[in-house]
């Protein structure tokens, strides 16, 4: 969660300061040792699930749990999602031994109340979710991304992800160093998005696509979601990237947080901004927070932030393993780059996720022929790995069933979800239109 409204005081952020931090802290370097996962849940109603479940019993369900002897941090998205982050554990059996805990402790809980989770990148059954958080950086985020259309607010109030997170690497070249393992992310990210999609459904209709919640990352706005070039050096081009984003919102103490047109962070650091103090760390520390690539580099770790909510219980081990398989075994790292690195030469001009093989893979899922092969070789390439690893064995079945019933049949989740029910639409924002073959290829950027 971002920080609270409270407003940190500290000297003035010169805009050389800032570029240094963001180099330095944002990719810091060291032997990969530690993994997390942060999964994002619908709750619904444990016998009927197509009726919203209230704010207050939301609330008083997530006040709850906190009563619970959790090793993950828990957390209230907008739209009611429940979040549970992991701790950075040494192994990935002991980030799936923790977690998989942590939820049967949920879950428990839950049902004990009348509750349920429900694994989906959108909500299969709800016309369209209120926002129940009331803070003042949730109304400026909110007034902020209603400038560019519809989808800020179905992402806050209507998506549910897993993000994988992985230490940044070695600061030397190589398969494990930080370079490699920046550029293996937003190669390996089409293919997870299209492996994974499992969104076909948005406000209670079909939208067109398998990954709706990608497409509504994509969307927000004409940077915000958007991966910093890739032929340049990671760390120049990510604080770049991040200091020449406009600033959604400017933290209060009390009150309205403002909402600055088109003021990009290093604007306001060369200020002076009229109306507005001169931003301090703090204030980077938060616009970090505001920006959503579908890579994200935090602390000295990535955020792979690209795949959707997995259905089932333990639906979510699979993409942690595949992707901890192939980034921190040495062999699978150096073949998955080299199975993947053509797809460049094919990328188009737009920087991830909207180049072609991004589109594709939120439309089309596995049937994108390119993405469908080298899904094939990256999951023989992940079993492998884990059997040299010695991971658990209902791990490697899990990734092993995953690949054959749904990659090796040229399938993603969103194939097994039922059509909804005819339910009355609420009035509000329409779903996106589906990706046409046009802005697939990289002839109509969408905003």
């Amino acid at each position: 969660m971002p920080p609270s409204d409270s407003l940190d005081g500290g000297p003035p952020l010169s805009e050389g300061e800032a570029e240094d931090l963001l180099r330095c802290i944002c990719f810091k370097t060291g032997p990969p040792r530690a993994l997390g996962v942060e999964l994002e849940w619908f709750v619904h109603d444990l016998l009927r699930p197509h009726r919203p479940v209230s704010s207050g019993r939301l609330h008083s369900a997530y006040t709850a749990l906190h009563s619970l002897d959790l090793r993950s941090s828990l957390s209230l998205e907008p739209g009611g999602q429940l979040e549970l982050s992991s701790p950075p554990a040494a192994s990935l059996s002991a980030c799936v031994t923790a977690v998989s805990a942590d939820l049967a402790a949920v879950r428990t809980a839950l049902a004990a109340l009348g509750l349920s989770l429900t694994g989906s990148g959108t909500d299969p059954w709800l016309p369209r979710r209120e926002r129940i958080l009331r803070e003042p950086r949730y109304d400026a985020m909110e007034t902020y991304l209603d400038r560019w259309g519809a989808s800020g607010r179905s992402m806050m109030r209507d998506s549910a992800s897993i993000q994988v997170c992985l230490d940044s690497g070695l600061e030397e070249p190589g398969p494990l160093g930080f370079a490699r393992r920046w550029r293996l992310a937003h190669l390996l990210g089409p293919v997870l998005v299209a492996s994974f999609a499992n969104s076909p459904v948005l406000h209670g209709r079909r939208s067109g696509m398998r990954s709706t919640r990608q497409s509504l990352w994509t969307d927000i706005d004409p940077m915000r979601g958007l991966a910093p070039p890739m032929g340049r050096e990671p760390r120049s081009a990510w604080a770049a990237h991040v200091l020449d984003t406009p600033v959604m919102c400017v933290r209060a103490a009390k009150g309205p947080w403002e909402v600055p047109k088109e003021l990009t962070f290093r604007q306001w650091l060369r200020g002076p901004v009229d109306g507005l103090r001169a931003p301090v760390r703090a204030d980077l520390d938060y616009h970090l927070t505001t920006l959503f690539p579908p890579v994200r580099p935090r602390g000295g770790h990535l955020e792979l932030r690209m795949v959707d909510a997995q259905p089932g219980e333990d639906g979510w081990i699979v993409p942690l393993a595949v992707t901890s398989a192939l980034f921190d075994d040495p062999e699978a790292a150096e073949a998955a780059y080299r199975v993947l690195a053509p797809l460049t030469e094919t990328a188009g001009p737009l920087p991830p996720p909207r180049d072609a093989h991004w589109r594709a893979a939120i439309r089309d899922g596995p049937d994108a022929l390119a993405l469908h092969e080298a899904a094939v070789a990256c999951f023989g390439l992940a079993l492998e790995s884990l059997h040299r690893s010695g991971a658990p064995a209902a791990v490697r079945d899990a990734v092993a069933g995953f690949h054959e019933r749904y990659v090796l049949r040229r399938r993603c989740p969103a194939d097994d979800q039922q059509a909804p029910p005819p339910t009355p639409t609420a009035p509000g924002p329409a779903a996106p239109a589906p990706v046409t073959s046009a802005s697939a290829s990289g002839k109509e950027p969408r905003p």
